[in-house]
């Protein structure tokens, strides 16, 4: 009995391992070839349940099959890469990583020039060579230095730069310029190249701080000049070609602040140096040459400018070491060597019925060697206006033909027409007042005082103190102290006598 039970059980098993697969192929979604074992366990389950109620107490020694692992599921191949075309020659190259795209600024623009910065004129094409213009270099530098303040404009030592007409200006200039002069400037022989009425060959104009200092020379060449009548301008000479006026060396026009110092300036055609509309102007330490004979060449000439002071400086030339022009106030001169020359002058003023002024003049510590003057003053007649607080001393003659002078009679024959009209005698005059002369002493040659007032406006407070002039021995031809309508007063000892002033 137990025998046929046993078979009975192993027949059940077979039946189900062999059917259920036939399920799976059948396409049954409930009995797949995946959950045959899962169906065994429960066919087992069933048959222990029948057993135990059968009552059998015998365990079953069968074993049943050990159930199969699920197989894991396969993970997808990878892709297969692109194959890269290789180079055509050599083997390919080991790839470089591409940095990050970083934006590239905008090139920086130029720094511009600072404070104080310096402009050599050899940079901007100077050849300094004295035969090359070196004219448009020079306004190059100039356009530069102009753009900075407190710049320096440099004209090297040891080049002689040929220069035009040329006018350093402002107004758009920044103030405190310097003009450092090292080097030789020279002037154009050929007249040509100042035309008609040019009356400057260097100028600075409308600047407000500018210095000229440094130890080089500006020579207008002017000897070429000075056979040419300045007063018939464009009239037909022997040759038939235009004769032109003489130009200043050096002018200053419309300037504040304004500094000239250590340089040379010789044989100008006409004035050397010229100062005109200018405020607050030092001049010192500075050398102006130029022969006796020379016409019109002014050392140092003002013209309506103020606050001026002029001082240690050698001035030589064939005109006045330093004329005083209408327009002047707050003049201070001083420690100055003039000769050969016309002294120091104060005119002349009312050319042509002008009007003139000037006032607030001191002249002292002064040399003067072989003048024709030593201080003087000098008007036109038919002018008006006045001269006032003026005031010469300490100064010291040498040979001078008449040191001290007043003249309202003044009248240039060079440049008068030849009927005379200039020089003819007119009843309006400039007005002269508060005039001191003192501690005048040394030699002259021809008259030691020479006061000549106008008959309409007598000259006023003339002061005459401590005059010591002595004649030059071996002269044949002197005069004594001379004055016509001039009134003042006579202080310490004077000699000669001056016995004709009026009190």
């Amino acid at each position: 009995m137990r025998r046929f039970l046993a078979l009975t059980i192993l027949l059940t098993t077979l039946t189900n391992t062999i059917i259920f697969p036939c399920h799976a192929r059948k396409h049954n979604p409930n009995y797949h070839w995946r959950n045959k074992d899962d169906m065994i366990n429960s066919s087992f389950s069933t048959n222990k349940s029948s057993k135990n109620k059968s009552n059998h107490t015998k365990p079953h020694h069968h074993n049943p099959p050990k159930p199969h692992p699920a197989p894991k599921p396969t993970p997808p191949p990878p892709p297969t890469p692109i194959p890269v075309p290789a180079p055509p020659y050599g083997p390919s190259p080991i790839p470089v990583p591409t940095p990050p795209y970083t934006p590239v600024p905008p090139p920086a623009p130029p720094v511009a020039p600072s404070y104080g910065t310096t402009f050599n004129v050899l940079d901007y094409g100077a050849k300094g060579d004295g035969v090359t213009d070196d004219t448009k270099a020079f306004q190059d530098t100039w356009a530069a230095a102009c753009k900075v303040q407190a710049s320096t404009m440099v004209v090297p030592s040891n080049y002689q730069f040929l220069l035009g007409p040329i006018s350093f200006a402002g107004p758009t200039c920044q103030p405190n310029i310097i003009f450092q002069l090292d080097g030789t400037i020279v002037a154009p022989i050929d007249h040509k190249s100042f035309g008609p009425g040019l009356l400057q060959w260097i100028e600075f104009t409308k600047l407000k701080g500018i210095t000229i200092q440094g130890l080089g020379i500006i020579d207008g060449c002017g000897n070429s000049w000075w056979n040419i009548n300045s007063y018939s301008d464009y009239e037909p000479d022997i040759t038939g070609s235009l004769s032109q006026t003489r130009p200043t060396a050096v002018r200053f026009y419309g300037s504040y602040n304004v500094r000239v110092t250590g340089i040379t300036i010789r044989n100008s055609p006409q004035f050397h140096l010229k100062f005109d509309t200018c405020q607050s102007v030092e001049v010192h330490g500075i050398t102006i040459s130029s022969p006796g004979n020379s016409p019109n060449t002014d050392g140092i000439h003002l013209q309506n400018s103020v606050s001026v002071t002029i001082h240690n400086s050698n001035l030589s030339c064939g005109d006045d070491c330093i004329s005083i022009q209408t327009g002047c106030s707050n003049v201070f001169i001083h420690d100055i060597n003039c000769g050969p020359g016309h002294g120091i002058s104060i005119g002349g003023l009312g050319k042509d019925n002008a009007i003139a002024l000037v006032s607030n003049i001191n002249v002292e510590n002064i040399n003067m060697t072989g003048t024709t003057t030593a201080a003087r003053i000098k008007t036109w007649q038919g002018g008006s206006g006045s001269v006032k607080n003026v005031k010469f001393s300490n100064i010291q003659v040498n040979t001078v033909k008449m040191p001290i002078v007043i003249d309202q009679y003044y009248c240039d024959t060079a440049s008068g027409a030849a009927s005379g009209a200039h020089c003819q005698n007119k009843t309006s005059a400039v007005q002269l007042s508060d005039i001191t002369f003192q501690d005048i002493s040394g030699t002259y040659t021809v008259q030691p005082v020479y006061l000549a007032c106008s008959d309409s406006s007598p000259c006023q407070n003339i002061h005459l103190n401590n005059i010591q002039l002595e004649a030059i021995k071996g002269v044949n031809r002197l005069y004594d102290p001379f004055c016509w309508n001039a009134f003042g007063d006579l202080r310490g000892v004077n000699l000669p006598p001056i016995n004709c002033l009026k009190s």
